[in-house]
């Protein structure tokens, strides 16, 4: 995993929920979206990266949209300077898993 200054995370009920949360943080700022992981019963978390001030504005705009949107977010994270060994983790949820090679 390439060094990214940091991960935000934010864990909701429902695809369409979700999707309206992705949208929002790629559009609201510099961040690449990692992927996503439905967790359990319809529970889905979508993960970003990038520098610190962008994966604030993107969690914080995402959380909104679901917000806007009626539903609940049950969690949501913003870590600065990762450890590295979340690498194992992020990886794991990489939308460039679920692309054939």
């Amino acid at each position: 995993m390439e060094r990214y200054e940091a991960i935000g995370a934010i864990e909701t009920f429902g695809l369409v929920f979700v999707l309206e949360a992705a949208d929002a943080m790629c559009k609201a700022a510099d961040v690449d979206l990692v992927g996503y992981e439905n967790v359990a019963s319809g529970y889905i978390s979508v993960i970003v990266r990038g520098d610190v001030a962008a994966c604030k504005t993107a969690v914080e705009s995402g959380v909104a949209a679901v917000e806007e949107m009626g539903a609940e977010v049950y969690s949501s994270v913003v870590i600065p300077s990762p450890h590295i060994d979340l690498g194992k983790i992020i990886d794991r949820y990489s939308l460039e898993q679920l692309l054939p090679a």
